[in-house]
């Protein structure tokens, strides 16, 4: 399927997004914190066999406009908003993967007319400051991202090519790589710049979901992931990310949960089959009881 890459001026900055076209419901795709829109690349043409596809680089990600300033989540949502009328999409259903869930649940919430269904994957549901300890001094020390801007993009893909071992490819290699620019020097440079990033940071442990889920009027597909091997820290994460599911289960309207067992944060590039068969099966499912209800 082809995909056209297109360019929006919204609010007073360019923004990016990736279009696979599709006859059905519209669906936005939405990146989490330091992606950007070909984390769909696997995904979306799966997708648009049954939707109509659209995936956002946020403002500060990818190729769209990087201001200064409006990383806080009603900046983005803003933005998210000024989208949906620009495609003249009345209601959309919204993907968001881990940071751009909280994009997604947010918009739910301040806008629950413009949003048929949410589908909030491995993100959403991660309230920070449930856990007293977590203090933003601890979150800005334990969550900066590393700091790669000048590191040889061959060091990097070498990085890459082992971490990934035999799941590597060429095209898994390009899709990494468009969270950076290649300088004239070859190293690498985010798109999103280290301080933006940690705006976004303080805009994520300030962000309490459980005051958006009662506003949530359309149902929701939650997909967490866990994956096999896990030290301490990740165990704790995943028994903190349990809690705030069923937290989540209790407070929404309508929810469905599907777990992505042995599944990496990233499900976009490991699990891109399984994920549109379940959110094809979610979104049928649906449209089933909508004309039941008619």
């Amino acid at each position: 399927m082809t995909v056209q890459d297109r360019w929006l001026d919204l609010r007073g900055l360019r923004f990016h997004y990736r279009d696979w076209g599709g006859k059905g419901a519209p669906m936005i795709l939405l990146h989490g914190l330091a992606s950007q829109s070909h984390i769909f690349d696997w995904v979306a043409p799966r997708l648009a066999e049954h939707f109509r596809v659209v995936a956002l680089d946020q403002r500060g990600h990818g190729e769209s406009g990087k201001p200064n300033a409006g990383y806080d989540f009603e900046h983005i949502v803003a933005d998210l908003l000024a989208f949906l009328d620009a495609l003249k999409f009345k209601r959309a259903i919204l993907l968001g993967h881990s940071w751009g869930g909280n994009v997604a649940l947010q918009f739910a919430a301040m806008h629950p007319t413009r949003a048929a269904a949410l589908i909030l994957l491995d993100g959403g549901f991660l309230d920070m400051q449930a856990n007293p300890a977590m203090t933003w001094k601890r979150a800005e020390q334990q969550l900066a991202p590393p700091k790669l801007a000048g590191t040889p993009v061959e060091q990097f893909r070498s990085m890459l090519k082992s971490r990934r071992g035999a799941q590597w490819s060429v095209k898994f290699e390009q899709m990494v790589l468009y969270n950076f620019e290649i300088l004239p020097d070859q190293t690498i440079r985010p798109h999103l710049s280290f301080e933006h990033h940690m705006k976004i940071l303080r805009a994520l442990w300030e962000q309490r979901p459980p005051r958006w889920y009662p506003q949530v009027q359309c149902p929701v597909l939650m997909l967490p992931a866990w994956s096999d091997s896990m030290d301490a820290h990740e165990r704790a994460f995943l028994a903190a990310k349990r809690q705030n599911i069923a937290i989540a289960r209790r407070l929404l309207a309508q929810s469905e949960t599907v777990w992505f067992a042995h599944t990496v944060h990233d499900v976009p590039l490991q699990r891109p089959r399984k994920l549109a068969n379940v959110i094809t099966r979610f979104a049928r499912n649906l449209s089933n009881q909508n004309r039941r209800r008619r």
